[in-house]
């Protein structure tokens, strides 16, 4: 079975084919950092201008490098929720047009829920029950699988995500958009115990997530505090007055705490795994932009094999924003007889 995959839920064009589910025959992907580098961030009007513009190619070039014809598609499948309103619209509208020119069956797809589907994406699947979490530029969660179909919201953000603070801090070094990759790339030549950064917890067992503390923790250990001068606010210093070495070492000590607080909170949730199912988790499954951060993938391992899980991260090509991810949960979907009609509509907000 044949599914062709849509993504625009921010700054990526993506089109794939994948076959039952987990055989990626292509995956492309149109990125737009050179579009928003200039901003320091992703504009949502330029981003959904440049869906409009490069949909139409990215899904030809997904149908030739899969050697496969629209007539050959059994099912269309769109990341209809979260993401940019904007961007969310262009690929709804493109695969709804598109299914319906076909008479194929049509599928939205949470695309946090795909970041999870993207671990099974050209090998086996893994073990149920499993803990799912997701590391990206808007979201920071945990999840209780108990099938690609049955999954319960844990815990989450309740401010910044991972990603996002990691872009932040970025930013605050001076360092170029996309910073997160950069961030990881610095901290790598830093000293991580340079600095003593909070790794923010929140109250005993709660399994939710937060970054603003630890972002303006690095803001003052850059700049220094505040001073009010009348009615403006300045700093004492700024990022060029730092060597290249001390950059690194603020580097390394936020990834230090930033990456401490996700497995603390896997542990947490690992430690009452039998919470909201009906046993023990066999797989950790992560997914997301920052599941390619060199820290995480090099800790998780060990948390893995401390509970005997199946550690499931994504291949380093499968862990941005792609429409393949979009396309392998569809067939799940599919399969259970979940799809869509032409009322489907673009969502900004997830709902669990």
């Amino acid at each position: 079975m044949l599914i062709l995959g849509f993504e625009s839920s921010c700054d990526e064009t993506g089109a794939a084919i994948v076959c039952d589910g987990r055989d990626v025959l292509s995956n492309v992907i149109a990125s737009q950092d050179d579009l928003h580098v200039e901003y320091g961030g992703v504009v949502p009007e330029i981003a959904s201008r440049a869906h409009v513009d490069r949909v139409l190619p990215v899904v030809r070039k997904a149908l030739n490098e899969a050697g496969v014809g629209l007539a050959d598609i059994d099912a269309v499948a769109v990341g209809n929720r979260p993401g940019l309103i904007g961007s969310l619209l262009v690929g709804v509208a493109a695969a709804k047009a598109l299914a319906w020119s076909l008479g194929k069956p049509l599928i939205g797809i949470d695309h946090v829920h795909a970041h999870l589907y993207a671990c099974s994406l050209d090998r086996d699947p893994p073990q149920f029950p499993a803990l799912g979490l997701v590391v990206s530029g808007g979201h920071t969660s945990l999840y209780r699988l108990e099938s690609w179909l049955k999954m319960r919201r844990l815990g989450a953000t309740i401010d910044d995500a991972i990603g996002e603070a990691y872009d932040k801090v970025a930013t605050i070094l001076g360092l170029e958009y996309p910073g997160g990759p950069k961030l990881d790339k610095l901290a790598q030549s830093g000293d991580d115990r340079a600095h003593e950064f909070p790794v923010s917890l929140l109250e005993p067992g709660s399994l939710d997530f937060s970054y603003s503390g630890l972002k303006t923790a690095v803001l003052y250990a850059v700049r220094g505090k505040p001073v009010r001068d009348g009615k403006d606010v300045r700093f004492e210093r700024d990022h060029a007055d730092l060597s290249e070495s001390e950059k690194a070492d603020l580097a390394a000590s936020f990834q230090l705490a930033a990456v401490a607080a996700v497995l603390k909170k896997v542990e947490r949730a690992l430690e009452n795994t039998a919470t909201g199912g009906t046993g023990a988790c066999r797989s950790l499954l992560v997914g997301g932009g920052v599941s390619a951060n060199s820290r995480l993938r090099a800790e998780l391992p060990t948390l893995a094999d401390n509970f005997d899980l199946d550690l499931r991260l994504p291949p380093m090509r499968y862990c941005l924003d792609n429409a393949a991810m979009i396309a392998g949960l569809a067939h799940e979907k599919l399969n259970a007889g979940d799809v869509d009609d032409l009322s489907l509509q673009a969502v900004p907000t997830t709902a669990c």
